[in-house]
Parts: structure tokens; C-alpha cells; sequence
């Protein structure tokens, strides 16, 4: 676990200081090792700070910061025999001999771009990665864009790092998620983008909600077991609701010991549900309630890691902030999440809404941009927050192999398309397929920002400042990045 940072000079000049600042800007709540590497030489340092001392001369640098999740994480940047790598990631299952950054590094020795370019098309994972070599930076990303990676480039520098503060610094104001499933070559004349991996846009397949849902079955079983191998224990974000609720039965079926995590504001409904629920699946539960100054206190800090004042991924980003905070203090290094179910298998009333006037042809067509744009409006922002308190984001509904099996489907097998009818119909039935109560599997969704009483929150404290929500975010955004920009 911890940060990217990459940075080419297009002057020629040293661009060593340039990676340390763009280092200091990213320190996480802890870290155990900070490095900077050219494509001759790595240096690490316990402190940031330290690294200022060495000048490792070179318009081409790559930095890390280190935090240790597991025993057999080690620091970056790892050294090359011409180049540098750093390797942010997992890797859950692959047809290649690829598993880890040391491996990953082996690999590269051979060959950069062809072995970055099979780490994309062929792996189950998600990462992120550069590499430096002598005139140029190579960056790829996983296809379905897990783990954050931004770039941005002005007439002095092309860069890329974990978080967008870091280009900030260094003087890139127009930042840009890296596209997922990409390789990127980066030189002085800047920075160029090939496609490895993507979604298209294809053909609606004909098939019955039994075959869909037993094959989703299959899906979902294979991604929760090769996510959760090797682990003793896991924590699961867990609102009571049908993602969180299979995740945490598929976790517990693959033998390992599962703890849900519920947070939420005072007095809310779904509280109690949450709780029975999980006395239904035989799962311990830890519940954590929150007040009002509490939203207050944290809003800061996850402005500051998400790094926009988007009143939904705000009103999103603190509830998944205290769960992180918490699997933290109770020492679980792996969280899972059900991110991703919504888009894949139709979770929005909007679908419906735009199912009545447009028809199926444009809601599927909504629904794969939507699927398309998940790392931009979810992945991002929660794996951002929970790498700030070094515990490791994973995400069973994001896979490559479930977004293109949920990008094909009929949208009937998705939504109920009369009234205010039920949505994720084909997760439901390989829910109940899977044995998992009908109390959850028939559930009607209701999202977290409002099942646990942020949305409403977030209003009653911009009212107090005679402000919009947007305008109260805003303000309090300024106030956080107001040395950064």
C-alpha cells in the first residue's frame, strides 16, 4: 500500500525536488518508507524529509510511499537494470507468472512495454504502475481503474501521481484521471495513450434471468474467494443492504473470518436492520454511531482526500471515512465493499424514470456509460480515503469479466420497469440462488447518503451559514487546498 508519483522534466533538468515535493504533499496517516528513483539509482528514506538530502540527478523520477499491509510487502521504487518501477497493487488471479511488485519487476526486465501490456489484457487485479527510464516515463492502469492514478502536464513537467494534490504542487492545474486499461508513454513533448483493455459498447444478449443469474453466481463466488485468499480475517463495509449483505455471505463461505462494520448517524432506521441482518447470517457486527458535530469535525479531512466538493461523493465519502477509520483501529488490513453493484445491474430509480420515457435501447446505453465511468465517481474516491488509514480497498462487483457480462444484459433482467419497482434483478436472483435470505434479497435499496443521514446533515449545516449544500462544500474546499492550487 501507499502512493505514485512520476514526473519528467521536458527541460532536461533534474526533476528530483520535484518528486520529493509532490511526495510531501501525499503523507498518509502512517507510512514506513518514503523512495525516489531514476532509472540508474533508488534511494529511500523512514522520512520524507530525509530524501531532500540526495539528488539523484535526473529529469526522469519516480517516487513511493510505503505502508505495510503485509509481510511480504517490501519498499519501492524497485531498480531495474536500465530502469525504475513502481508498482501499486494486487493481483488476484493470472494466467501469467505475474503476482507481485517483485514480480511484476522480474517481468519488466524482459521487456517494459510488452510486459505491462499483458499485466492489462491478462490479469485479475488492480493496479497501477510507472516506469522510469532514461527519456521517458510508461504508466499503466488496471481496466477497471481501482486504484487512483491522475496525470497532468504543463510547459515545464508531465507528471502523474495517486492524488491529484500531488500535481497540484508541482503547478498542473488541469489534472485528468489516468483512463483505465491504458499504457501511457510520457516524454518531453508530453504524454500519449494507447488502449490495452476497454469496454465496448456491443450487442444486447438474449438470455433468461435463470442462466444470467446462475452465471453472475459463478462470477461473484470466483471474485470474493480470489479476493479474500491468503487472508485469516476481513472486514466488510456492511449497510444491511443486498451488495454489502452478499458480500459478507460469499466472504464467510470461503472460509474466512468475516467482521461487518456499520456506520451511521444517530437514530436511523436502517440501523436496526443492518443488525438483523447480520444475526441472519451469523456474522459479528460492529456499530458505530455518529452526531452531527461529528460531520462537522471530518468534513475537512475528506474534502481533503477526495479533492472535490461534490455534494454526493462528500455525503458518500464520510460514512466510508469512519468505516475505514475503524477497520483501521481494529487492526484489519483488507476491507471489502459492494461498489460497483448499482451501475452493473441497475441499482438507480433513474433507470426506471428514464425506462418509461426512452425506452430499453437508451437505458442500457446509460447504464454502460455509467458502468464506463465507475472509477471516476466511486472507485477513486473510497480507495483514496481508505489508503489514507492504510487499509486496503476491495472490490468483488469490479471486475472486468462482471462488467462485461452486466454491460450485455437486457435491461428487463436489471429493473421491474412498471411503477417504483425493484432494481438489481439478476443480482437478486443469484442472491436467493445463493441461499441468502429473502429479507435481504427482496430489500428495496436506499442509498447511504441518505440511509445514514448525511445528505440531511450536510444541509442543516450549510443552512445554519445561510448556504446552499453546494456553496457550504465549496467554501469549506477553499478553505482546505487554499496553499495548493
Amino acid at each position: 500500500m501507499g502512493a505514485i508519483v512520476a514526473v519528467i522534466n521536458k527541460r532536461g533538468e533534474n526533476a528530483t525536488q520535484t518528486a520529493v515535493a509532490m511526495l510531501k504533499t501525499l503523507k498518509p496517516k502512517e507510512a514506513e518508507a518514503f523512495g525516489v528513483a531514476s532509472p540508474f539509482a533508488v534511494k529511500t528514506e523512514k522520512s520524507v524529509e530525509a530524501l531532500q538530502n540526495h539528488n539523484i540527478d535526473s529529469s526522469v523520477v519516480v517516487g513511493h510511499i510505503f505502508s505495510k499491509i503485509f509481510v511480504s510487502d517490501k519498499p519501492q521504487p524497485i531498480r531495474l537494470d536500465d530502469a525504475a518501477l513502481v508498482f501499486e497493487g494486487r493481483i488476484y488471479t493470472s494466467i501469467t507468472e505475474i503476482s507481485d511488485a517483485e514480480a511484476v519487476a522480474k517481468k519488466l526486465r524482459q521487456n517494459h512495454v510488452e510486459t505491462i501490456k499483458t499485466l492489462i489484457k491478462k490479469t485479475d487485479g488492480d493496479f497501477a504502475l510507472t516506469v522510469a527510464e532514461t527519456r521517458r516515463l510508461i504508466a499503466g492502469r488496471d481496466a477497471m481503474g481501482i486504484r487512483p492514478l491522475y496525470y497532468g502536464e504543463n510547459a515545464e513537467l508531465a507528471a502523474l501521481a495517486s492524488e491529484r494534490k500531488a500535481l497540484w504542487r508541482i503547478g498542473i492545474k488541469t489534472v485528468n484521471s489516468f483512463p483505465p486499461g491504458h499504457i501511457a508513454f510520457i516524454d518531453k513533448n508530453g504524454l500519449r495513450l494507447k488502449p490495452i483493455k476497454t469496454l465496448a459498447y456491443s450487442k444486447e444478449r438474449q438470455v433468461a434471468m435463470l442462466v444470467a443469474a446462475k452465471e453472475l453466481q459463478t462470477l461473484l463466488q470466483r471474485s470474493v474467494k480470489n479476493r479474500v485468499l491468503g487472508l485469516k480475517e476481513v472486514a466488510v463495509a456492511f449497510s444491511g443492504g443486498l451488495d454489502s449483505s452478499t458480500i459478507a455471505f460469499l466472504a464467510k463461505k470461503s472460509g474466512v473470518d468475516v467482521h461487518l462494520i456499520h456506520v451511521s448517524l444517530e437514530n436511523q432506521p436502517e440501523t436496526e436492520h443492518a443488525k438483523n441482518v447480520a444475526e441472519k447470517l451469523k456474522l459479528p457486527i460492529h456499530v458505530y454511531l455518529y452526531h452531527e458535530e461529528d460531520v462537522e469535525k471530518v468534513l475537512p479531512k475528506v474534502l481533503w482526500l477526495i479533492e472535490e466538493p461534490d455534494p454526493l461523493k462528500t455525503s458518500v465519502g464520510i460514512p466510508i471515512c469512519w468505516t475505514a477509520e475503524k477497520a483501521a483501529e481494529m487492526n484489519f488490513k483488507v476491507i471489502l465493499a459492494g461498489q460497483g453493484a448499482d451501475e452493473l445491474f441497475g441499482g438507480y430509480k433513474r433507470y426506471i424514470c428514464d425506462y418509461s420515457r426512452y425506452g430499453s435501447e437508451k437505458v442500457r446505453n446509460r447504464i454502460f456509460k455509467d458502468i464506463v465511468r465507475m472509477f471516476e465517481v466511486n472507485f477513486e474516491r473510497d480507495f483514496k480515503i481508505c489508503n489514507y488509514h492504510n487499509v486496503e480497498l476491495r472490490l468483488p462487483f469490479a471486475t472486468y469479466q462482471m462488467a462485461k457480462f452486466a454491460a450485455d444484459l437486457p435491461v428487463e433482467l436489471k429493473i421491474e420497469t412498471k411503477g417504483d419497482g425493484l432494481r438489481k434483478l439478476v443480482l437478486r436472483q443469484a442472491a436467493e440462488n445463493l441461499g441468502i435470505p429473502q429479507s435481504m434479497v427482496r430489500k428495496p435499496k436506499k442509498a447511504i447518503q441518505y440511509a445514514t443521514g448525511i445528505n440531511k446533515t450536510l444541509k442543516k449545516l450549510a443552512a445554519r451559514k445561510r448556504l446552499s449544500m453546494k456553496e457550504y462544500l465549496q467554501k469549506t474546499f477553499q478553505t482546505v487546498f487554499k496553499k495548493m492550487k
